[in-house]
C-alpha cells in the first residue's frame, strides 16, 4: 500500500490530494509579487496624462527639494510683486491692491506645490490601504528629489510586505494541508480498529507509523525554520568517511521510495576513494534526505538515481541525479526560496507537487553553515543537484554568513 493512503471507511472522506491546501492549490508567491511589480499605476502613459501631469507637477525636472523650496518661494514673490505693481499702475489702491497680491502668490503656491505634496498624500493613503490588508495600492513617482526617492523606497516596502503576506497565506495553507492529510489519516485508521472494521495487524500499525512519521517530519521543519529564523545554528564537526556518509543517506532513501510505491536503483559513485568529509552529520544527512526524497518524488518508475562524488581543489563536489523532466532554468533559483514548490520541466503549467516547499530552503541553509554551496547544475537529461562543501569547516557556534533563504 502506497505510504499516507488510509484504510479508511467507505463514508470516510478521503484526506486531501498532494499540493492542495485547505483552500485549494497553494499560493505562488513569485507569480503574485510579479503580478503586484507588473499591476498599473496611477500616472499615465498618453501624450495626454504626460501633458496633464507637465501642468500639476511643475517643479518635477529640480532634483532637490531645498531647490524646489527656492523656486516657490521665488515664484510666490514674484507673483505677489507682480500683482502689486499692477495695482498701483492702475491706481486700484492699498485695500484692493494688498488682497489681489496676496491671492496671486498663495494660487502660484498652491499650484507648484501641489506636485511636491501629492506623492505624500499618496503614500498617506496607501498606508492606511496596508493597515487594512490592501497592499495593491502603489505611488506615483514622477520627481527625482528626496520625496521621489522616499516614494520610491516606500513603494519597494509595500511589495516586499505583499510578496510577505502572499507567503505567509501561502505558508498556512501548505501547513495546513500537510498536518490535515496524516491526521485525517491517523483518524480514519483508529476509528476503522475501534469499529472493528480493520484489525491492529502489522500492516496497519506500519500505516500509522508512516503517518506519524510524516508528522514528525513536519515539525522538524517548523522547528529549523524557527531556528533558522532565530540565528541560532550549532554546528558539530566531524570527520566521516564519504562512502559510509552517502550508504546511511542512501538506506534511508530506500525505504522511502518503497513506502512510495516508487521502484528506483540508487547507484554510488564516490572519488577518490577512501574519501573524507568534515561536516556536521546530522545537518548533512538532513540535506541528502532533502534532495534525495525530492529525485524520488520526480523520478519515474524504474529508473535509476545517481549519487556522486569528486574533489575539486580544496572542494568536495556532491552530485544527486535523477532521471525525471528536471527544473526549468527560470525556476532553479527560485525552488531553494521558502514554501517554494516547483513545476516540472514537461509540464509548465502543472500544479506543484506537494509538500511545505521548506526543504530545500532548509537544505541550503544547512549547506551555507559548511560555507558551502548548492545549485541546480545543467544537465542534458533529468536534475542534477550539486553540493559543493570545503574539505576542510571549523567548529563554530554560529556562522554570521549563513544567511536565511
Amino acid at each position: 500500500m502506497e505510504s499516507g493512503t488510509p484504510l479508511s471507511r467507505p463514508n470516510k472522506p478521503a484526506p486531501p490530494p498532494d499540493g492542495q491546501g485547505l483552500d485549494g492549490p497553494g499560493l505562488d508567491g513569485q507569480a503574485q509579487a510579479a503580478a503586484a511589480k507588473d499591476a498599473p499605476t496611477k500616472s499615465g502613459t498618453s501624450l495626454a496624462g504626460q501633458v496633464a501631469r507637465g501642468f500639476s507637477r511643475p517643479l518635477d525636472l529640480l532634483g532637490s527639494i531645498k531647490m524646489k523650496i527656492g523656486v516657490l518661494v521665488t515664484a510666490a514673490v514674484v507673483a505677489t510683486a507682480g500683482m502689486t505693481w499692477i495695482g498701483l499702475r492702475n491706481e486700484m489702491g492699498p485695500s484692493r491692491t494688498l488682497p489681489l497680491a496676496v491671492l496671486a502668490g498663495l494660487i502660484v503656491t498652491q499650484m507648484m506645490a501641489h506636485g511636491m505634496t501629492s506623492p505624500l498624500r499618496e503614500m498617506t493613503e496607501a498606508a492606511q490601504a496596508m493597515a487594512k490588508g490592501d497592499y495593491s495600492q502603489r505611488v506615483t513617482i514622477t520627481s527625482r528629489d528626496e520625496v521621489g526617492e522616499l516614494a520610491r523606497a516606500f513603494t519597494t516596502m509595500a511589495e516586499d510586505l505583499a510578496q510577505a503576506d502572499t507567503l505567509r497565506r501561502e505558508m498556512i495553507a501548505n501547513v495546513s494541508h500537510e498536518l490535515r492529510t496524516p491526521v485525517a489519516a491517523l483518524q480514519a485508521e483508529l476509528e476503522n480498529m475501534v469499529d472493528g472494521v480493520t484489525a491492529p495487524d502489522a500492516a496497519t500499525l506500519e500505516v500509522l507509523l508512516t503517518q506519524t512519521r510524516r508528522l514528525g517530519r513536519l515539525v522538524t521543519d517548523m522547528l529549523d525554520l524557527s531556528r533558522l529564523d532565530a540565528d541560532v545554528v550549532t554546528l558539530a564537526i566531524e570527520e566521516v568517511d564519504a562512502q559510509e556518509f552517502i550508504d546511511e543517506a542512501v538506506a534511508g532513501a530506500k525505504l522511502v521510495a518503497s513506502s512510495a510505491g516508487k521502484r528506483v536503483l540508487f547507484v554510488t559513485d564516490v572519488l577518490p576513494a577512501g574519501l573524507r568529509l568534515n561536516i556536521d552529520v546530522e545537518r548533512m544527512h538532513q540535506v541528502m534526505a532533502n534532495l534525495l526524497s525530492n529525485a524520488i518524488r520526480h523520478t519515474p518508475d524504474h529508473s535509476v538515481i545517481t549519487i556522486r562524488t569528486q574533489t575539486q581543489g580544496r572542494w568536495v563536489q556532491l552530485d544527486v541525479c535523477d532521471q525525471g523532466p528536471g527544473i526549468p532554468p527560470e525556476e532553479r533559483q527560485r525552488v531553494f526560496e521558502r514554501f517554494a514548490r516547483g513545476k516540472t520541466a514537461q509540464a509548465p503549467g502543472a500544479q506543484s507537487s506537494g509538500g511545505t516547499g521548506l526543504g530545500l530552503a532548509i537544505a541550503r541553509w544547512a549547506v551555507r553553515l559548511h560555507a558551502g554551496s548548492i545549485e541546480v547544475a545543467d544537465a542534458d537529461a533529468g536534475c542534477v543537484m550539486r553540493v559543493r562543501l570545503p574539505r576542510s569547516v571549523k567548529n563554530k557556534d554560529k556562522d554570521k554568513d549563513a544567511k536565511a533563504p
